[in-house]
């Protein structure tokens, strides 16, 4: 072997969205703009449940958390990928990259679970109301959410432990705008079968299983739902449901399509496309979801400006 194939990365460059000039500046203020609505609509979210007594319940304990996390997400990625639509140099470093892949799946993973809790907490609410409160008490809510902090760090170390244990040699240029385990992969300069398979595993057990879980919630939902006599207690519960199952079908169709499938060596621009829309557009939609079809946040929001 060359001795250039020898010497390990210490860098890697991004070839980003895309190479035209004229195109990444239009990408640059799309963008700009998609990060500013995240963190306005987010750190909205956060401060109106934190200032308001009216929201300090177990639903709005857990879409703090979501908003935080979906903050902290973005974070991750969009102002460096801001940067590089500026800088012809388009580079991370090594250890850059690594931190950027662990928070980037401790994220991720941590909003699968709390997906799942907030399908559990509706399925109390609706299926056992009579109950909610003594099921949903504010110990157990915070055991729930940290639990689901506490299974994203686990699968983020498993999965960084897994991509990162890969020789990185000769080949530094990954065809995609941030660091993740399916564009690590493909210049690995070593056979990735069992990473591969390692890294679906995790995914069959941290995005299946709380999809399973979800599904099984909303089941009873709906079945409770149907038997209800009254049509405004039914029209109440759906529409209670209506945007967390938005939000669900947003974050778990591109995370699915993005690591529940076989890894070829070639990223496509199919496969960037998906990555923009869970790592910059879920994260923005996220919080508007929820304020513009949630009459207490609504509401909320007008108390805090009238005074």
């Amino acid at each position: 072997m060359g001795k250039e194939n020898q010497t390990s990365v210490t860098e890697f460059i991004l070839l980003g969205l895309s190479q035209d000039p004229n195109t990444q500046v239009q990408l640059f203020l799309l963008f700009l703009l998609i990060y500013l609505l995240t963190v306005l609509g987010n750190l909205l979210i956060i401060l109106l449940i934190h200032m308001d007594p009216r929201l300090h319940t177990p639903m709005y304990f857990f879409l703090r958390n979501l908003s935080f996390a979906d903050l902290c997400f973005s974070t991750t990625t969009v102002p460096q990928v801001l940067v590089h639509f500026l800088v012809k140099k388009k580079t991370i470093s090594f250890a850059g990259c690594a931190m950027q892949l662990v928070v980037l799946i401790l994220i991720g993973g941590t909003e699968c679970a709390l997906l799942a809790v907030m399908s559990y907490d509706r399925y109390v609410a609706v299926c056992k109301p009579l109950h909610y409160s003594t099921i949903m008490t504010h110990w157990v809510c915070v055991q729930l959410v940290a639990g689901s902090w506490a299974s994203g760090a686990f699968v983020s170390l498993l999965d960084a432990t897994f991509t990162l244990h890969l020789p990185y040699e000769g080949n530094n240029i990954i065809n995609h705008f941030f660091c993740e385990p399916p564009a690590l992969l493909k210049v690995a300069s070593a056979d990735t079968y069992s990473t591969e398979m390692a890294i679906f595993a995790m995914g069959v057990v941290f995005l299946l299983a709380p999809v399973f879980l979800i599904f099984i919630s909303y089941w009873n939902i709906i079945s409770t739902v149907i038997r209800m006599q009254s049509a405004e207690g039914r029209v109440k519960a759906f529409s209670t449901c209506g945007s967390h199952l938005i939000v669900i079908g947003l974050f778990y169709g591109s995370a699915i399509f993005a690591y529940m499938r076989p890894n070829s060596k070639i990223m496509n621009e199919r496969d960037k496309m998906i990555s923009v829309f869970y790592s910059a557009v879920t994260p923005m939609l996220n919080p508007y979801v929820y304020s513009l079809r949630n009459k207490d946040v609504k509401g909320a929001l007008k108390r805090i400006i009238s005074k």
